[in-house]
């Protein structure tokens, strides 16, 4: 079977799209059957992939100096050009945004992380605001299987979109490579409180500066929190926060980490905190579970099936809940070290290999069934 994986969303700094397309692809060759071909497809005007990417996968690379938006435009909103004129024959094509990849005679897979842009587009780059709530209904119906990364993400689709459950797989992810085997690491004594993903709207970074505004004022020894992570426009005005009193000094912006120092960020953590509005998943929380690093999070999206009963839950807009969630695992070594060992064997139990599997099933299953999608 040729499989197509739409490798772009890793091309750059890996986000959480980004890394979910990264690992899905390295345990799809890790998992491949006999007879099985994987073809990562890359395109940008500036940027190349790693040079060692093919043979560190075991994969195909095709790479095209297109531009990204540019391809977009015409494969969003001409269905054009398809796939193979540049790929060749391909059996699956799989896109990793909810919006297809025209073929000629691929099956066409779309991958939904969440639906949040259908609700609050204003929290979605200027492209997502307009090709995806504009168009992700009428893809996902022509799609022959749909992908998400939860539970809730399946929910979603289903009730959102209007998607039969027999056209949806749940592919969870799992630990990224960098982490290997959850284990356990020394508690930092002077550690920092941490912060990773992206600052946009979404991971509600105002309520968690708000937050951390009542921990300055009521807890002096309060530690420093460290935001990690890629940043986009809108954090201008969480950054001027750190700028002035009272979070001068007790907030720091990290920037984005790749994934060689990830591991020495976590190490360094005694908590992390994702106040997320919503999440599709929600990878760093996983992250740390892995690492042995106490979670608190929001009760939104996919991060009650996440974290489980491995960490402290509360409603994003509970901006006094957050800091008291915070001050209860910073001040209570007993809880921490409860919640870093419940967290390990609850990250054991994701894995790609795992995902790879249902999803290349899953491609078995289309490729024996007439084509569902439209191809006119």
């Amino acid at each position: 079977m040729d499989i197509l994986l739409d490798y772009r969303p890793a091309l750059r700094q890996r986000s959480g799209v980004g890394e979910y397309a990264h690992e899905l692809a390295a345990a799809l060759a890790r998992n491949a059957r006999p007879g099985d071909r994987l073809h990562l497809f890359t395109s940008s005007w500036a940027d190349r992939p790693d040079p060692t990417l093919g043979a560190t996968i075991g994969a195909r690379v095709i790479d095209r100096r297109i531009p990204v938006r540019v391809l977009n435009w015409a494969w969003h909103r001409r269905g054009f050009p398809p796939i193979e004129w540049i790929a060749g024959s391909l059996d699956i094509a799989q896109s990793l945004t909810p919006l297809l990849i025209p073929t000629r005679r691929a099956r066409q897979v779309v991958t939904i992380h969440d639906l949040d842009f259908l609700v609050h587009p204003e929290r979605t780059s200027a492209e997502v605001r307009r090709d995806y709530p504009a168009l992700a209904r009428a893809h996902a119906a022509r799609a022959d299987l749909v992908v998400v990364n939860s539970g809730d993400t399946s929910r979603a689709v289903q009730a959102q979109l209007g998607v039969p459950p027999s056209r949806i797989v749940e592919c969870r992810p799992g630990l990224p490579g960098w982490i290997g085997t959850p284990a356990a690491r020394p508690e930092p004594e002077r550690g920092y409180v941490l912060f990773m993903g992206t600052l946009e709207r979404r991971k509600n970074i105002c309520a968690l500066l708000d937050a951390w505004t009542l921990l300055v004022k009521t807890m002096p020894d309060v530690p420093k929190l460290r935001l990690v992570g890629a940043w986009r426009p809108e954090a201008d005005m969480w950054l001027q926060r750190l700028q002035v009193p009272p979070l001068l000094g007790h907030v720091e912006y990290v920037g984005y980490v790749p994934d060689a120092q990830r591991r020495a960020i976590y190490a360094g953590a005694r908590l992390l905190v994702l106040p997320s509005f919503h999440e599709g998943f929600g990878l760093p929380a996983l992250e740390a579970m892995a690492l042995g690093v106490p979670v608190v999070a929001s009760t939104a999206g996919a991060l009650p099936e996440v974290v489980g009963d491995a960490g402290l839950l509360v409603p994003p807009d509970d901006v006094r809940g957050l800091a008291a969630a915070v001050r209860a695992v910073l001040t209570d070594p007993q809880r921490a070290a409860a919640m870093s060992a419940r967290g390990l064997e609850r990250a054991a139990q994701f894995t790609w290999d795992r995902a790879a599997r249902d999803l290349r099933d899953a491609f078995d299953r289309i490729a024996a069934t007439p084509a569902h999608a439209d191809r006119r």
